[in-house]
């Protein structure tokens, strides 16, 4: 499968982490000596599941290494036209697959073994679009100062994943593309995508009436796509950099992961 990283992400001045890129990409912010995408790549690299990878965003003059050949599409701006950026690459390249996997570049704690557990919990079934949900205690548990955004439902308190599967053909189609961009837009703020998708689902989200299961129904249905939601058990899928203290967090944590590896290589 390929895999498609999101790396177009300039932080402006009256953003919170414009103090640390200055201008520059938020994807070559340095964590523990090296590009927050390269984290991400190093994870893509030993993964089985990848085949070839695609980043919308920057160019080969970043000097980014991966195992696996890289191939680069150049920043389009909103999120869902980089989305689309890369599924046209894929289907350029040759594409092997029917789906691609779609990877924010800001979540550089991930590891090879969950990017083969994501795809391979999509694969069972033949859908559009495959979510990934971490719930609140999976992630406070691996980062209980993380500050996450978590949306309330009925069953569980869950954050979003930002490593998720779709068919490239879907993220292709024009049908829908103003309801999905507003969607993205949003995906800070539940209950803004929840008024999208419609009054009743931001109704019973408010008062916590809705499942899981009840909610990817809702929204799926409204956007005409065939779908699940998967609960992932790793908080690291869902941990993203959008504020100075996350970063600081992964900076810490990324650092003691890279001590631990060296140690271990030394004995």
């Amino acid at each position: 499968m390929d895999a498609i990283i999101t790396a177009g992400g300039i932080p402006l001045p009256e953003d919170r982490l414009y103090s640390e890129t200055r201008g520059h990409s938020k994807a070559l912010l340095d964590i523990a000596g090296k590009p927050m995408i390269q984290w991400v790549l190093d994870a893509l690299s030993a993964a089985k599941s990848v085949d070839k990878i695609i980043i919308v965003g920057l160019t080969d003059k970043t000097r980014l290494v991966c195992s696996k050949p890289i191939h680069y599409v150049p920043n389009r701006g909103k999120i869902l036209d980089n989305l689309r950026a890369g599924a046209e690459k894929s289907l350029e390249l040759g594409r092997q697959h029917k789906h691609a996997l779609f990877v924010s570049s800001d979540i550089p704690a991930v590891r090879a073994e969950m990017v083969d557990w994501v795809i391979t919990a999509a694969m069972q079934s033949d859908d559009d679009i495959y979510y990934n949900v971490i719930p609140r205690e999976v992630m406070e548990k691996r980062f209980p100062d993380s500050h996450r955004t978590y949306v309330h439902l009925k069953d569980m308190q869950i954050t979003g994943g930002g490593m998720n599967v779709a068919c490239i053909r879907t993220v292709l189609k024009k049908g829908e593309a103003g309801l999905l961009e507003s969607i993205f837009d949003s995906r800070k703020s539940p209950l803004k995508q929840a008024s999208l998708v419609g009054f009743g689902t931001l109704f019973l989200l408010l008062f916590r009436q809705l499942t899981l299961e009840e909610l990817a129904t809702r929204t799926l249905t409204h956007l005409g796509l065939t779908g699940r939601a998967i609960v992932c058990p790793y908080a690291e899928v869902g941990m993203d950099v959008d504020k100075p203290g996350q970063l600081e967090i992964l900076r810490k944590d990324l650092k003691k992961q890279q001590k631990k590896a060296e140690k271990k290589k030394g004995k």
